[in-house]
């Protein structure tokens, strides 16, 4: 019997999982998508083009794998067929094999509505939604009103469509929102039409069949765990478990299931949207670093927040998810810097302290430890041994306050830009 891998994000997302997710594909049998939705931009380069995913797992660049989104996602038929789209474009055909849970809910227009009307009504307070309907749609699962990918095939699909759309109309009247809804269904009902050509599937049982068949399965996250519902900055986070945990009920494997958990971090932090970010960089550090590593988001298209490494708050994530292995990725990008910082303590009050604390939003003065930069290109070395003793140097510090091993190392965006070390 099988285990399942499971690659996840350690910061507030964006840390280059759907580029990881591709150069480990090759590995794997299946590829999972556990949780969140259109939200999520998963990059992946190769052969000199950027293909950028949202609800499709990064798995679709490989023959021969099999790609499932789990019930814990959250899918937009618009999205979803837009996706599709590009990819027949590209020669890329799914009908084989993508297979979708019967239990992942559905965003119907009106959840976008309600996204954008919530975050208008909060002005200053907004929390930096992506305004693709995820929160409103999570929100209607747990309250046990949603709609989800096996409704389609009921025969009353049209009337709980309608009810449910209904229901959101007159949330909207009390925040006074002129709403479109309307105007977006023809779209939805052929995006509809167009998920249900796909392997509608019982996920859950699926997955442990595979387990049992022995296939390697690897989930996929999305988000980072700083991000995570209940443990990430609360209230500026995603609506999902975006943390290991988050797999077990995404896909319906027990945790006994779980072998291998990959953590993947940049050399640096970044944060899209609203919310606290200890290391921040309001200067022409900040700016340098978000102009080489080009940040900005691949599905909003806002610029990222960038700042130093945070090993408090990365120590925090590998606790939260048993991470076993640690991906670092754009190391590159702090290439042209003669020195660098990473944040090993924050001081609250006066007091020092290694731990988050509750409070996230209170002021937090990061406490610094600098390391001699690298200064030179990365990004055309192929073997560990290559790299300078700087980098190395900053490798094995956080391996060593982490107590896991960095076992690869992005030195580009490209999928051949990647160092596997022993």
């Amino acid at each position: 019997m099988s285990k399942v891998d499971i690659l996840l994000g350690l910061q507030w997302g964006d840390e280059g999982k759907g580029k990881v997710v591709d150069v480990l594909t090759s590995d794997y049998n299946v590829v999972a998508r556990f949780q969140g939705g259109p939200n999520a931009g998963h990059s992946l380069e190769f052969n000199n083009i950027k293909h950028v995913l949202h609800n499709i797992p990064s798995g679709v660049f490989h023959p021969g794998c099999i790609n499932v989104i789990g019930n814990g996602v959250v899918i937009d038929p618009i999205v979803f067929a837009e996706e599709i789209h590009s990819l027949e474009k590209l020669g890329v055909n799914l009908k084989k094999s993508l297979k979708i849970s019967k239990k992942a809910h559905l965003i119907l227009p009106s959840h976008r509505e309600l996204d954008a009307a919530s975050e208008a009504v909060k002005g200053k307070e907004k929390i930096g939604s992506t305004l693709k309907g995820i929160g409103p749609t999570y929100m209607d699962k747990t309250g046990r009103n949603g709609i989800r990918v096996g409704d389609i095939l009921l025969p009353d699909f049209r009337e709980r469509y309608n009810f449910l759309k209904n229901k959101h109309k007159e949330i909207l009247k009390q925040y006074n929102y002129n709403s479109n809804i309307e105007q977006h269904e023809d779209a939805w009902f052929k995006g509809v039409a167009i998920l249900s050509q796909y392997d509608l599937i019982d996920s859950e049982y699926e997955l442990n069949q595979y387990i049992e068949q022995g296939k390697k399965v690897l989930a996929e996250g999305a988000q980072g765990t700083l991000l995570d519902i209940d443990f990430g900055s609360y209230p500026f986070v995603t609506s999902s478990n975006t943390i290991c945990a988050g797999a077990c009920t995404g896909l319906g494997i027990a945790p006994h299931r779980v072998g291998e958990v990959y953590g993947i971090f940049k050399a640096y932090c970044t944060r899209v949207g609203s919310g606290p970010f200890p290391t921040e960089l309001n200067n022409e550090f900040g700016e340098k670093i978000r102009k080489v590593g080009v940040e900005y988001g691949a599905t909003t298209g806002r610029p990222r927040r960038c700042g130093w490494l945070d090993l408090v708050a990365l120590k925090y994530a590998i606790m939260l998810n048993g991470v076993t292995q640690l991906i670092m990725t754009k190391s590159d990008v702090l290439s042209s810097f003669e020195s660098i910082k990473v944040a090993v303590a924050y001081r609250v009050n006066g007091v020092e302290t290694d731990r988050i604390p509750y409070d996230i939003n209170s002021p937090i003065e990061p406490v610094y430890k600098e390391f001699k930069g690298w200064m030179c290109d990365i990004s055309g070395f192929k073997s560990a041994d290559d790299l300078p003793e700087e980098l190395l140097a900053y490798i094995q510090f956080v391996e060593h306050e982490t107590g896991v091993p960095v076992r690869i190392v992005s030195v580009g965006p490209s999928r051949d830009e990647t160092i596997v070390r022993e």
